[in-house]
């Protein structure tokens, strides 16, 4: 089983690995690896921190996320000094293989584990690492749909008259939601989103406010602002610059957009969140 440690790097040069190809992997302190051959990657952070870089955009991990990205994705992850994390890259055949088996997929996206859920995919991960065929991940692929449960319930919301038509949809547009989610320190153009999903500027809009309840300049904009807040808690950037990192022109329209999502000034906001901080440091 391929191991990245104290700063080493792992690369799979495009055009391999060979099919089949179903490998688990493990990144720790420093460690990284870069996969741009086609494969679906699943990327699961036990402890520490660590970042994914990919076609989608940016993505800080922290101990219990998790990301699974799409096969052309071309993810590059990398680990900090007291970083955990296990991978696991998947062929067409091993996704194709689950759907024929339990009638599910792996959608692309993000979300957190609990203790004990990380403690059982940790487990089914060792399992697995040994062997690397479909047969010896499938435990883990079915507990990893398991854990997608609530975004599969989405699917039969997505137009379409066969289910696989609507799975088709429905990984387009998370895969979308991750453009949107990975990009947050600048503004998302909706035609360019609505490329990398490969529908029209109208259809993904109307799709996307059904399924995820708003429209995607309105998640864009609730992204930069989230982000903008967690910089003003986390760091001790100046508003100015909280403002241009969250993709804002002028520290004006920062300052407006800010209070009115959070009813208090960017200085005021940024008093209130790190004095908690600094009496748990005391």
């Amino acid at each position: 089983m391929p191991w990245a440690d104290r700063g080493r790097q792992l690369r799979f040069e495009a055009g391999e690995p060979p099919v089949p190809f179903n490998r688990c992997l493990g990144l720790a302190r420093l460690g990284g690896a870069t996969v741009p051959a086609p494969l679906f990657s699943v990327w699961i952070q036990l402890r520490g921190k660590g970042w994914v870089e990919a076609r989608e955009g940016r993505f800080d991990l922290r101990a219990g996320d998790w990301i699974m990205l799409e096969r052309d994705s071309a993810p590059q992850v990398q680990m900090g000094g007291q970083g955990l994390c296990i991978g696991l890259l998947l062929d067409g055949d091993a996704l194709a293989s689950l759907e024929a088996l339990a009638d599910v997929t792996l959608y692309a996206g993000r979300g957190h584990f609990s203790r004990a859920e990380r403690r059982a995919a940790l487990r089914l991960w060792r399992e697995a690492a040994p062997e690397g065929d479909v047969r010896a991940v499938r435990p883990l692929l079915l507990y990893l749909a398991s854990v997608q449960r609530e975004l599969a319930a989405r699917v039969q919301h997505c137009p379409g008259r066969s289910r696989s038509h609507k799975r088709q949809v429905f990984g387009r547009m998370q895969r979308a939601l991750l453009y949107l989610e990975g990009n947050s320190d600048r503004v998302v153009r909706i035609d360019e989103v609505a490329r990398l999903a490969n529908f029209s500027s109208w259809y993904f809009s109307k799709a996307f406010h059904v399924l995820y309840g708003e429209s995607p300049q309105s998640l864009s904009a609730r992204l930069r602002l989230e982000r903008a807040a967690g910089l003003l808690q986390s760091t001790s950037m100046m508003v100015g610059e909280v403002a241009a990192a969250s993709g804002f022109d002028n520290s004006c329209s920062f300052a407006r957009a800010f209070r009115a999502r959070y009813g208090v000034t960017a200085t005021r906001y940024r008093q209130q969140r790190q004095r908690p901080l600094e009496r748990a440091r005391a």
